[in-house]
């Protein structure tokens, strides 16, 4: 999933589960949050301005959609590149931009989150390559490739972001091969997520007949001209939809263009006019139609979210110094600095073993050199951020100043974790945090080499701190005993292979496991040594989290959910948080 900010964007990854959080707080009455005054009265508020002219969106897709190349393109027209880059490149090709790792490159897959500020007709964005971003975006495009329609990852990923209630638009890729008929479609969008959408680009043809789209909202036909340079942006003829006689001729093919005449009769008497309101509840989501490969659609399609997509958003919070009940609403406007972690990386810099955090601003202005209370310190702690940074894939260049809705990368001293709020004021404010996924591979790993031991444990806690794998081990270890990772695929595992060769020139051997899922037992060690003296818990592995918490692993659903079920005094969970701390 990528997620794309036009100034910002973002991406996050959390099962149905780590977000009933978020629905329980938004099903709760709320209020404004009002921030005391601090003794020197500064204000934070970011500029109107700044603000309106923010955009995020997150793209969520099956695997081999296209998000990359979609990216690439969206930077190709946003003026962030002068060519975009290939997937798998040809030796005259450069590079994708987001896809910047060796084993990205190697593989022709985007595994890390890639995070890319531009600006675009005054407007700025950002896109992010991972599935945790989902939490930090306001807006979200489900990809479908055209010729397969839905696939298995989309429905999960449909998933979140309707209980995130997200904006959706649907961007239809790779026309220019043999596709699923648009009406097809949009027919298994209504079936299968019960959503209406509403063609905004309808297609002309599909495969090497592909002639270009027709833009709806302004009657006007866009035929494109491949791009003689490679990764080039496309040549496009506007023709207006009332000028039959040069549209028939420009086709030049008379079916596509009398199925044109007909497709757009039937839509305008089937489909009622766009309601913004209804796609902003995410009831009805924009439909788009295009191919990245050969840039045809990508810019329309930017230039249509720009016009569609809502800027930065109202969050719910709250107030961890009063009850639990003290619900409250956190809007771009206020006048304080208010901002999440949703994702933290190492070795940005391999030469300086950096470790940065990303932080989505939610209200205020960041300013150079600002101090902050962190969610889950003590609320007279405070973190000097001394600087942040701006991020396009790996490079990296310093802000002074940032607004709701942009993202930031600040130094990680290693106590910051995702989900984690930072923020200004008196009110010790947090965010609802942003769950670890339940595992469902798990293996052992180690360090062939005894030589190795403290490179190998310096690039374990710090690859582990990106929370893509969970560390377990056996109860009451300190730290000497055999090391487990838990991850939800085996991809997971062979990343951490990579970058420990070659960031931390560390050999490592895995040790598969048969369990394939874990569970969390909220209730503590007691409750565990009570089921397990009834004898309950046979067959099933007793570890602890990196906090020293209780974690169960199963192997097969069956069992968890029967223990779940005659043991409710387990209180089992399929997610965990970090833990408030005091520092």
């Amino acid at each position: 999933m990528i997620f794309i900010h036009f100034t910002a964007c973002i991406i996050l990854v959390a099962t149905c589960n780590g977000l009933i959080t978020h629905s329980k707080l938004l099903g709760r009455s709320v209020k404004p949050l009002l921030f005391a005054e601090t003794v020197e009265s500064v204000s934070n508020k970011a500029p109107e301005a700044e603000i309106n002219r923010r955009r995020n969106l997150a793209i969520i897709s099956h695997p081999d959609a296209g998000k990359t190349t979609v990216t690439e393109k969206l930077l190709l027209y946003g003026g962030a590149l002068q060519q975009a880059g290939a997937v798998r490149q040809k030796a005259e090709q450069r590079g994708t931009q987001s896809d910047f790792m060796s084993i990205e490159q190697e593989r022709g897959i985007s595994i890390s989150s890639t995070v890319m500020n531009f600006d675009y007709n005054g407007k700025r964005d950002f896109s992010e390559d991972t599935y945790r971003a989902l939490a930090a975006a306001d807006n979200s495009v489900m990809l479908i490739d055209s010729a397969k329609g839905l696939e298995p990852q989309t429905r999960k990923l449909f998933e979140v972001t309707r209980m995130r209630k997200l904006p959706l638009f649907t961007f239809c890729n790779k026309m220019d091969r043999p596709a699923l008929s648009p009406y097809e479609i949009m027919d298994q969008i209504e079936a299968e997520f019960n959503l209406e959408s509403f063609p905004v680009l309808w297609p002309i043809g599909d495969g090497d007949r592909f002639k270009g789209v027709l833009d709806r909202m302004e009657n006007v036909v866009h035929l494109f001209i491949k791009s003689v340079e490679r990764g080039g942006k496309a040549d496009v003829q506007q023709v207006p939809m009332d000028d039959l006689e040069t549209l028939e001729k420009l086709i030049d093919d008379k079916e596509l263009f009398d199925k044109l005449l007909e497709d757009r009769e039937l839509l305008d008497e089937l489909i009622p006019p766009l309601d913004m309101d209804r796609v902003s509840a995410g009831d009805l989501t924009p439909l788009f139609f295009g191919s990245a490969m050969t840039n045809f659609g990508v810019q329309l399609f930017l230039d249509k979210f720009l016009e569609m997509g809502v800027k930065p958003a109202t969050r719910v919070a709250v107030n961890k110094d009063a009850s639990s009940d003290d619900v409250l609403t956190v809007s771009p406007e206020h006048e304080e600095f208010t901002g999440f972690v949703f994702k933290t990386q190492a070795n940005m810099d391999p030469k300086h073993r950096d470790r940065l955090a990303y932080v989505r601003v939610v209200s205020g202005v960041y300013e150079k050199g600002m101090k902050v209370g962190h969610s889950r310190s003590k609320p007279n702690k405070k973190y000097n951020l001394a600087q942040a940074q701006a991020l396009f894939g790996s490079d990296r260049s310093s802000v002074d100043v940032a607004y709701p809705g942009d993202v930031i990368g600040i130094n990680n001293p290693g106590c910051f974790a995702i989900g984690d709020t930072l923020y200004t004021g008196s009110n010790r404010v947090a965010f609802p945090g942003i769950p670890s996924f339940s595992p469902e591979k798990f293996s052992y790993i180690r360090s062939p080499n005894p030589s190795d031991y403290k490179s190998f444990r310096k690039g374990m806690d710090q690859l582990l701190d990106e929370g893509a794998v969970q560390a377990l081990r056996q109860r009451n270890d300190d730290g000497g005993g055999p090391l487990m990772l838990a991850a939800v695929g085996q991809l997971q595992f062979e990343v951490v292979q990579a970058r420990l060769k070659e960031e931390y020139n560390v050999e490592s051997i895995m040790e598969p496991l048969t369990y394939s899922l874990a569970r969390w037992v909220n209730s503590g060690w007691d409750a565990v040594d009570k089921a397990d003296a009834a004898g309950k818990l046979f067959g099933i592995m007793i570890v602890q989290d990196r906090w020293k918490r209780p974690v169960l692993l199963f192997r097969n659903d069956w069992k968890a959910a029967s223990l779940a079920d005659e043991e409710k005094y387990l209180e089992l969970a399929p997610w965990s948080q970090p833990p408030d701390f005091e520092s």
